[in-house]
């Protein structure tokens, strides 16, 4: 008997015209877990998505596994990061997975990037000879809530694109999301004003538009060349400057070692601040919505207001 009607769905299945096979969820893959979450809020129903990095890895090194090949081949939407973030290890695998859908400029890439405004867009030419850096801009800019807004936004507007019959679902999941974050944002504002004018040192210049967003004001860089390891020479330089300025605070993200960060903190009068940047950076970090709530306690933990 279920031999039978496993047989009779085959075949209804081989003759199912394309129509009505067509409304099967959107095959979404993106680079980071954040913009996997950030999909999954405005996609709903209609979507199925896969991250390609893990919130617990540092998104520039991500390692080329042929299983991730096998997810792009069979994506009908690619949604990355952009600003070079990915360039060490996306290009290879979308060209790997031989699906012209997700070619730069197709309907089937979207990067992110455009949709948000940059910041740290180098004035000079840029070579390797000065580190890790984005001739695009600084690539780190889905934790502030107006650039999560800009970006599912973007996400929305391109899954209607890819199918238009989904158009009002999509707007209704986009207007329920900005909602819920319009009233998460009102705490999210009070507990940023003690930090407004507060003096604080990164590991790695990827805080920026945190530090725009809190009105934190950047004071110097672990890295004094991002992605290269610093020099003694640097880390005694800003050992001393944190101890002029008074600075208190040092913002890692949680990926990194933090043996030079803790030393840097300790000899330089300051606290380290472990930041999640991603969703699932740890288990507890579920949501954009997590995240940002993550952001804020660790700040609160490290450094009570002034």
């Amino acid at each position: 008997m279920n031999r039978c009607l496993s047989q009779l769905l085959l075949s209804f299945m081989l003759v199912m015209p394309w129509w009505a096979r067509a409304e099967a969820p959107l095959k979404v893959v993106t680079t980071i877990e954040t913009l996997a979450d950030l999909t999954r809020q405005v996609g709903g129903e209609q979507v199925t998505v896969q991250s390609l990095g893990k919130g617990y890895q540092d998104p520039h090194f991500v390692e080329a596994k042929p299983n991730l090949m096998v997810a792009l081949n069979q994506a009908d939407l690619l949604v990355r990061v952009g600003m070079d973030l990915e360039v060490g290890w996306l290009p290879p695998l979308v060209l790997g997975a031989r699906n012209t859908r997700l070619s730069a400029g197709q309907d089937g890439d979207l990067d992110c990037s455009r949709l948000i405004e940059p910041l740290d867009v180098p004035s000079t030419k840029v070579d390797r000879a000065q580190g890790d850096i984005h001739p695009m801009g600084n690539p780190h800019y889905w934790l502030p809530p107006i650039n999560a807004v800009r970006i599912a936004k973007g996400i929305s507007e391109r899954l209607t694109q890819l199918r238009p019959s989904a158009k009002d679902y999509f707007a209704g999941r986009f207007k329920a999301f900005v909602a819920q974050l319009k009233t998460r944002a009102v705490k999210w504002e009070q507990l940023a004003k003690p930090f407004a004018g507060t003096q604080v040192v990164t590991y790695h210049q990827s805080f920026s538009y945190v530090s725009k967003w809190l009105q934190l004001e950047e004071r110097g860089y672990v890295e004094n060349k991002p992605g290269v390891p610093p020099s003694p020479k640097h880390l005694a330089e800003l050992i001393g400057q944190m101890r002029s300025d008074g600075v208190k605070l040092l913002l890692v993200e949680s990926y990194y070692n933090r043996s030079i960060a803790d030393d840097v903190a300790e000899k330089g009068g300051a606290k380290v601040v472990s930041v999640a940047t991603d969703v699932g950076a740890k288990p507890a970090i579920k949501s954009y919505f997590d995240l940002v709530d993550a952001l804020f306690a660790a700040l609160g933990q490290a450094a009570p207001a002034p």
